[in-house]
This record gives C-alpha cells, sequence and structure tokens, in this order.
C-alpha cells in the first residue's frame, strides 16, 4: 500500500477559486477585503511566510499592508499599530507573525486585536465560540484548513477515531475540536508529552493529526494500516547533502506512506492550506461589515 497525496497545494487553489466570486461579490459594494500583517524582528521563516501571504493577496485582489518593526522594538509599538488598525474601517483582518521577541507578550498582543478582525482566530472570543461547538466564525487557520483538506479528500469522519499529537491553543486543541465538531462527529482524543502508550494509541486511531514539533517522530508501526495521517509539523533538520545545509521535514516519517491510505506532504501539504484559510477568513470578516 502507497498512500495517496492530501495534497495540500491543490486543495488550496479549489479554495481560491471559491474565493473568486465572494471577492468579486464585495468589489460590488465597493469593498476590496484588506489584511494587514505586523511582524517584528528578522526571523527568516516568518518573512517567508509573511511575503508568501502578500503574494496570495495579490494573487486574489485582496489589498495588504504589511508593518515591519526591528527586533528591538517596543511592547507598546506593536500595541500602538494595532490599536490604530483597530480603528481603521477599511482594514477587515490584523494579524501580528508569530514568533515574536522575547520581550513581548504574545497572548497579550493577540487578545488586543478585535475579535472582528481576528483573522488567525486566536482571540479568547473566537476560540470560546469554537469551544461552544460554533464554526461559523474566524476558525484558526491551520486546524480549519487540515479540516478542508480532510473534506477535499472526501475522508468520512463521523463515528471515526481520531487522535491529534499536541495540545496547544493554536492547532492541536482546536483542530480536537473541530474534529468533534457536530457535522464532522469523530470520537477525539488529545495526546500529549505525558500520554502513556502513545504509539499503542495511535495505532488504534483511523485519523492521525501530528502537530508536535518533533522531527519524524511518527514512526510506520504507529499507524494502522489505511489511516489517514495529516503531518502539521514543519521542522528545519541538518542536512549537508543541500546547498543551504538544511531542509524541512514533517513530525510524520516519510515511510508512514507505506502504511497509511492519506498522507499529507511536507512542505506542500497543511502549510499552503493555512494560507488559504488566513485569505478565507480576511474575506470572511469583510463580509460581515456589509452582511453578505
Amino acid at each position: 500500500m502507497t498512500a495517496r497525496s492530501l495534497d495540500g497545494k491543490a486543495c488550496a487553489s479549489s479554495v481560491e477559486v471559491a474565493l473568486h466570486n465572494r471577492i468579486a461579490a464585495l468589489k460590488e459594494h465597493g469593498i476590496t477585503p484588506h489584511l494587514a500583517v505586523v511582524i517584528v524582528g528578522n526571523d527568516p521563516a516568518s518573512h517567508v511566510y509573511v511575503n508568501s501571504k502578500i503574494r496570495t493577496c495579490e494573487r486574489l485582489g485582496l489589498t495588504s499592508t504589511h508593518i515591519e518593526l526591528p527586533a528591538d522594538a517596543l511592547e507598546n509599538d506593536v500595541r500602538k499599530h494595532i490599536e490604530n488598525l483597530n480603528l481603521r474601517d477599511d482594514v477587515h483582518g490584523i494579524l501580528v507573525q508569530s514568533p515574536l521577541p522575547d520581550h513581548m507578550d504574545e497572548e497579550g498582543l493577540t487578545e488586543l486585536i478585535h475579535p472582528t478582525k481576528d483573522v488567525d482566530g486566536f482571540h479568547p472570543v473566537n476560540l470560546g465560540r469554537l469551544v461552544q461547538g460554533r464554526t461559523d466564525g474566524l476558525l484558526p487557520c491551520t486546524p480549519h484548513g487540515v479540516m478542508n483538506m480532510l473534506e477535499w479528500g472526501g475522508i468520512e469522519l463521523k463515528g471515526k477515531r481520531a487522535i491529534v499529537l499536541g495540545r496547544s491553543r493554536i492547532v492541536g486543541m482546536p483542530a480536537a475540536l473541530l474534529l468533534a465538531a457536530r457535522g464532522a462527529d469523530a470520537t477525539v482524543t488529545v495526546a500529549h508529552s505525558r500520554t502513556e502508550d502513545l504509539a499503542e494509541r495511535c495505532a488504534e486511531a483511523d485519523v492521525i493529526v501530528a502537530a508536535v514539533g518533533r522531527p519524524n517522530m511518527v514512526k510506520p508501526d504507529w499507524v494502522k494500516p489505511g489511516a489517514v495521517v495529516v503531518d502539521v509539523g514543519i521542522n528545519r533538520v541538518d542536512d549537508p547533502s543541500r546547498e543551504r545545509g538544511w531542509r524541512l521535514v514533517g513530525d510524520v516519517d516519510p515511510a508512514v506512506r507505506e502504511v497509511a491510505g492519506w498522507l499529507s506532504p511536507v512542505p506542500g501539504g497543511v502549510g499552503p492550506m493555512t494560507i488559504a484559510m488566513l485569505m478565507s477568513n480576511t474575506v470572511r470578516a469583510a463580509e460581515r461589515t456589509v452582511d453578505l
């Protein structure tokens, strides 16, 4: 058995096709969805990611604002930018790129973003709605992208056993809530560093979502034959054979493809879907201003 690919690029393309009509409808009302990104510091991966977001905005016809601050900027400087963007009627989505420098309170700054403009879906109001079982709001982009990939693959979740590896507020917990929500109806286990017999628990699951940030952690003997495996991890490992001296790997050992029924690639899996769902949230935030 060789796993079929949960192709994030193909799925993201289908999301963008669906967004075009919604964006056109907004422009008929004189509204162009507008995403503002605040980035602090010189982390190379963050800048690559932000540039990808800007290019996607350009491709879809969205307006984007890019606010770049030095690593030694004061937290109050970031707060002022967020407060100003909150007040601008022409800005529909605000994102503060993670990670922030150590001297800044990332969660506090996230909470400062108005919930209606929180296109990352991390504000307590938006996460709280998700806990209530409401999926009609601004959902966290990566977990929402995972759900869209599963739907794109025609994968039935109702009554299936799913395990989420990782309990972060950004990916793990929201993914578990979405998998268990009405309409998906999976039976979900959340595993973490203190989970006993982790390999055995994974081997019982029909769906594995790996989001722990440990390279190649999920091995073939952890996976039930035919299971669906979604690899959220993006880890940089040394590779002297590469010109740049490193390569990207996921949380799932590539050999899992010989056991699983479906497997998302790294790169080219969850990453493109995260950006696609960010665009979808930005369009949704704009639609709410005219009740579309």
